[in-house]
C-alpha cells in the first residue's frame, strides 16, 4: 500500500488528496509541510539587491534619479555658459591710448571667435585716470564684421596689427569639438533617466569631461593667438584685456568637468564588483 504514495512525475497518474501536504504517513515521516517547503525552494530564486519580486532588475532609484537631474542641471549651465562665452565676441578688448588719434574721441576695438568690432568712444566719457580708451561699455558708434578667415581665407588687420588665421580657426574648431560633445553627452542622460538605466552615465562622463578639456583648451590657444597678434605689429602701441566671454567659458570648463566627474561616482554606485564582495553568511543563507 505504501507503494501509492511513491509515484513519478512520468507516470502521469495524479497524487493521493494530502500527500504532499505532509497529511499522511509518509508526510508525517518526512516531516509537516515537506511539500510546500520543496516547492517553495525550486519556485523561489535568489534574488539581488537590483532586483524586484519577480526577478527582473529595477532600474533607477528615486534617489539616483534626484543626483542624476541635479548633476544634470548643474552641467546644463556649464552648456549655456559655453554657448553664451562662444556666441559673443568679448574676448578680448584692444585700447590704444586715449590721446593716440585726438582729444575728442578714441578708438577701441574687440573681437571673439567669429568676428570683430572697432567702436568710436568720447574721451569725456571715459575715467579721467584711465591712460587707454576705454571700455568697451561705453556709449559709442560701433562698427562689427565677421573674419574672413573662415571664408576667403583673408586675415584680419585691426589696429594695423594682422590676426592669426591658423590659432583662430584651432580655437573655433576646439569650441565646436567641445559643443558636440556636450551634445551627445546630453543625449546619454536623456537615455539614463527615458530608460532608466545607468549603463548610459560613464559614456556621458567622458563627453563631458573631454568637452570642458577642450574649453580650456581652446582658451589657451586663443591666448597665444592674441599674443601672436600684438606682436606683429609695434607702431600702434596697444593695452588689451580678457573680458567677460572669456570668464564665462572658462567657468563653463570646469562645470563640464565637474558634470562628468559627478556622472562618474554615479554610475559606480552600482558597481557589479560590489556582489562579489558580499558577506558570507548572506552568501551561505
Amino acid at each position: 500500500m505504501w507503494s501509492t504514495f511513491f509515484l513519478h512525475e512520468d507516470d502521469g497518474r495524479p497524487l493521493p488528496s494530502g500527500a504532499g501536504a505532509g497529511s499522511g504517513p509518509v508526510g508525517g515521516a518526512m516531516g509537516p509541510g515537506f511539500g510546500a517547503r520543496g516547492a517553495g525552494a525550486t519556485g523561489n530564486k535568489r534574488r539581488g539587491p537590483n532586483s524586484s519580486a519577480s526577478g527582473h532588475p529595477v532600474g533607477l532609484t528615486e534617489v539616483q534619479e534626484g543626483k542624476i537631474k541635479l548633476a544634470f542641471f548643474v552641467t546644463v549651465v556649464g552648456v549655456v555658459l559655453t554657448v553664451l562665452g562662444l556666441g559673443t565676441e568679448y574676448w578680448v578688448e584692444l585700447s590704444p591710448p586715449k590721446s593716440f588719434y585726438n582729444n575728442r574721441t578714441c578708438l577701441a576695438a574687440h573681437y571673439g571667435l567669429w568676428k570683430g568690432c572697432t567702436r568710436v568712444l568720447w574721451v569725456a566719457d571715459i575715467d579721467p585716470e584711465r591712460r587707454s580708451c576705454g571700455p568697451v561699455e561705453l556709449p559709442g558708434e560701433s562698427n562689427c564684421s565677421y573674419f574672413k578667415f573662415y571664408t576667403t581665407g583673408e586675415n584680419a588687420v585691426i589696429f594695423r596689427k594682422t590676426t592669426e588665421k591658423s590659432l583662430n580657426v584651432a580655437t573655433a574648431l576646439m569650441a565646436l569639438g567641445s559643443l558636440f560633445l556636450m551634445l551627445m553627452g546630453s543625449i546619454c542622460i536623456s537615455m539614463t533617466l527615458s530608460k532608466r538605466e545607468l549603463f548610459f552615465l560613464k559614456p556621458a562622463s567622458v563627453c563631458f569631461v573631454l568637452s570642458g578639456i577642450l574649453v580650456f583648451l581652446s582658451l589657451i590657444v586663443f591666448n597665444q593667438s592674441v599674443v601672436s597678434f600684438l606682436a606683429s605689429d609695434h607702431s600702434v602701441p596697444l593695452h588689451h584685456e580678457l573680458s567677460w566671454s572669456v570668464s564665462c567659458v572658462g567657468c563653463a570648463g570646469a562645470i563640464l568637468i565637474s558634470g562628468g566627474t559627478s556622472f562618474l561616482v554615479l554610475s559606480l554606485t552600482n558597481n557589479p564588483c560590489r556582489g562579489c564582495l558580499r558577506p558570507q553568511n548572506d552568501i551561505d543563507s
